[in-house]
């Protein structure tokens, strides 16, 4: 759901048709009727941007017929803990939680906290996580999911005893999704509802169960681990903020450390990772260099960027692997803003869209008039330099390189480290402030000797680099075994305490690892998993409260009494000596506040959350809004959309009104197995290019009929921000929609083309709004609003 594996993860495709080919029941919930359609047991269509109301119902589902795996709920979630008497709910409060503040349209979630540590074991309390849980998806009935979602009740009703059949002691389903769920105003929340309905289904921690993340890139997974998000440091370390008070590295920790779970280690993570940064520098007088690190000071991420470029607010722009030009939402506003730069760096394979954004220049636009001055570097391919890509398992895999990179391309890693050392040799002897983060900065990457075999002499060790990451001991330089060896007083450096233990000692890269153990399908010594190689998170939730396998068939770890230890079939996601009848500790910190049967260590109650009290900005529980644009008006609640999204008011930026006769169809966003993301890449690959050589947009035989479309035709499609021109592929795989009886269009449209490259095509992204999911501040391009009309733009 919110996926199309089969075309665009085919590699990872090949275990669910594995697992089919074993007895396992495929389902495929999608707008579109597409290869992962074709090959599932069970399709079942649904209009974008209702997710949630699916979800919802089948959470209602799970507890109206008693469904929810009942030991496991009890155990091992919240759902006996108490609300506070201040919380108002969703439910009765016309789709708003209380400590909504209009004005800002942001949350406070004081309201939503828990009622100290009460619980009520039998689940009866009203204000009870369960409670609260049942009240509020209690209208998410089979008959409300059709309304809302445009999916037959009856196979609502087929997905739901399928899933709950399969589930429980001795099965457990899987939930995978990608940028179907998450490129959307609420797709945090929509991960969520799919956290909490796995976990009334027992199926968290334990093998055959989780939720699949499908990453798109060959290391997407890596750059937000590392990571090249603007809120966080490596590790998910949240990024200090100027707005958050955290002035001091005292007061940092003390706001973002939490008493119970792992998290109690931050202090740990942090000072490492300065010490990494900024090695003999970095004191305990100096707060381990914590001052050099820049503050937020609001909104840093992509759009809101690029919204600030448009005004003139940024100067200069360096651009890695990607291409707003093109991939980014509301393509003509970001072509607009790289205009207003003094200077713009496009680090890339070809010249792409954003490399060459004048090339698209209006009637009018000159580029005599652009002020911008573009420097085009040529990198190299994956093929041409080491490193290592960490893929969707969370898995970390080593590469060699192949071949030199051709003529001047150079790796990204050789441009990021000879730039930093020009510009530490520029910067040296400063006595600026301001400019002593960078001359402390660690950065001794060359190789010691440089391999013959290869032209470029000068190239970075991306084992030293990998090396930094794992960790080691200040004193003697020695690489860690793991990050519970990390330390809180400056004697550890490490780089991302995550991934500590890929690189334990000297020539031990485990991400090299490649032996295959045939009776052994956890294979821990292929490559490196983190956290500690663990390939399941929370797997103490695998066995029961008493430490033993909920079922034989399913046994994965357990606790082995004679050996005082955990064990199993993976490294135990555990404290390994902790036994299951070990009690909290009621003044512990860390760890030692959880019992031997709180399996989820990086929360702080130790329970999976199926109510989150905070860590979430737009509610504690899923609930559903209809997508910024949109052709209906929410049926659940009086309230439309999500409250707290971001929508950029701009002239240049304008969205439709719900309803919008004049935009009354809706459009989705999507890609092809034959093309990649915004063709960069695959566009200037002849055979890719001659498989799928044009632009074109998806429209249902119904919709084709009511507006006198061929197939093949020409036709143009427009929303308030711009319109593009593009051929009719007249398909039975896009159907219409009925919300509360009323007929929905829908039409799908591929995002790989440009101006750039062998074959040339119109832009799904111009059509696209400038928007900020209120979390992770992504764009919403999988549901807004179009026209349609045959004919050409000129």
């Amino acid at each position: 759901m919110g996926s199309n594996m089969a075309e665009n993860h085919p590699v990872g495709f090949r275990w669910p048709m594995k697992a089919k080919e074993r007895g396992a029941t495929l389902i495929h919930v999608d707008p579109r009727f597409s290869r992962t359609s074709a090959v599932a047991d069970l399709y079942v269509p649904i209009r974008s941007g209702s997710d949630i109301a699916f979800l919802g119902g089948l959470i209602n589902y799970v507890l109206t017929h008693d469904k929810w795996f009942k030991e496991y709920v009890l155990a091992y979630t919240n759902a006996s803990t108490l609300v506070g008497e201040d919380y108002v709910d969703a439910e009765d409060n016309g789709g708003i939680f209380s400590g909504y503040d209009a004005k800002s349209s942001t949350y406070d979630n004081a309201s939503w906290a828990y009622a100290g540590r009460e619980r009520d074991e039998t689940l009866q309390h009203p204000r009870s996580v369960f409670q609260v849980l049942k009240r509020h998806y209690a209208r998410y009935t089979p008959e409300m999911v059709e309304r809302v979602c445009g999916t037959p009740a009856s196979l609502f009703l087929q997905v739901a005893e399928v899933l709950t059949r399969n589930s429980g002691r001795e099965r457990t389903s899987a939930i995978c999704y990608a940028v179907g769920w998450t490129q959307q105003s609420f797709g945090a929340q929509i991960i969520r509802a799919a956290g909490i309905l796995q976990l009334l289904l027992g199926n968290i921690g334990r093998p055959g169960g989780g939720i699949m993340a499908l990453r798109g890139h060959a290391s997407i997974q890596g750059s937000t681990d590392v990571p090249t998000l603007f809120d966080l440091l490596p590790g998910y370390l949240p990024h200090p903020a100027a707005f958050k008070g955290d002035d001091t590295l005292e007061l940092y920790m003390r706001e973002s450390a939490v008493r119970g779970g792992y998290w109690s280690n931050l202090p740990k993570f942090m000072v490492s990772l300065l010490k990494a940064w900024y090695g003999d520098a970095a004191t305990k007088a100096n707060e381990y260099g914590y001052q050099w690190i820049p503050k937020l000071t609001g909104d840093h991420s992509h759009v809101s960027t690029s919204a600030a470029m448009a005004d003139g607010k940024v100067k200069g722009f360096v651009v890695f692997g990607q291409n707003p030009a093109n991939g980014s939402p509301h393509s003509g506003l970001q072509r607009k803003a790289l205009t207003q730069l003094d200077w713009m760096v496009a680090i890339d394979l070809y010249e792409t869209e954003t490399a060459a954004f004048w090339y698209a220049a209006p009637e009018g636009w000159k580029p005599a008039d652009i002020k911008t001055e573009v420097f085009l570097l040529p990198t190299a391919g994956p093929p041409e330099k080491d490193g290592t890509f960490t893929n969707t398992q969370r898995l970390l895999q080593f590469h060699d390189k192949a071949v030199d990179p051709p003529g001047d391309a150079r790796s990204d890693l050789w441009f990021l480290y000879h730039l930093g050392r020009r510009l530490k040799d520029l910067y040296r002897g400063s006595t600026n402030p301001r400019d002593q983060g960078l001359l402390n900065l660690t950065w001794d990457y060359l190789p010691e000797h440089a391999d013959p075999e290869w032209r470029v002499k000068d190239e970075p060790s991306d084992e030293k680099v990998l090396m930094e990451i794992n960790g080691y001991s200040v004193a003697d330089r020695k690489q860690l075994p793991d990050f519970e060896h990390l330390k809180a007083d400056g004697s550890t450096a490490c780089g991302v305490w995550i991934y500590s233990g890929v690189f334990p000692g000297p020539k031990k890269n485990m991400a090299r690892r490649r032996s295959r153990t045939p009776d052994n399908y956890v294979d821990p010594e292929w490559g490196f998993a983190w956290p500690g190689n663990r390939r399941i998170l929370y797997t103490r939730a695998s066995a029961d409260p008493a430490g033993q396998p909920w079922s034989e068939r399913k046994k994965y770890v357990w606790w082995d009494a004679a050996a005082g230890k955990w064990t199993g079939k993976d490294v135990p996601d555990f404290p390994l000596k902790k036994g299951p009848d070990t009690l909290a500790k009621e003044q512990g910190i860390g760890i030692d506040l959880h019992s031997g049967s709180d399996p989820f260590t990086l929360k702080a109650d130790g329970r999976g959350w199926l109510f989150a009290p905070s860590g979430v900005r737009d509610g504690p529980l899923p609930t559903h809004y209809e997508p910024l644009e949109s052709p209906v008006s929410n049926a659940l609640y009086q309230r439309q959309d999500s409250p707290v999204a971001k929508r950029f008011p701009r002239k240049d930026n304008v969205l439709s009104p719900p309803g919008d006769p004049r935009y009354p169809y809706l459009v989705t966003t999507y890609r092809v197995t034959e093309q990649y993301t915004s063709g960069a890449m695959s566009r200037w690959n002849s055979w890719l290019s001659e498989l799928m050589p044009e632009m074109f947009a998806e429209i249902s035989p119904e919709l084709a009929a009511e507006l006198g479309i061929a197939n093949l035709d020409w036709i143009i499609v427009s929303t308030p921000r711009n319109q593009i021109e593009c051929k009719a592929l007249v398909t039975r795989r896009m159907r219409p929609f009925r919300h509360n009886g009323k007929l929905i269009h829908e039409i799908g449209l591929p995002y790989h083309w440009g101006y750039m490259g062998l074959v040339k095509g119109a832009m799904a992204n111009d059509l696209v709004a400038l928007s900020e999911e209120p979390n992770v501040y992504i764009q919403e391009d999988k549901a807004l609003t179009c026209n349609v009309r045959k004919g050409r733009l000129r």
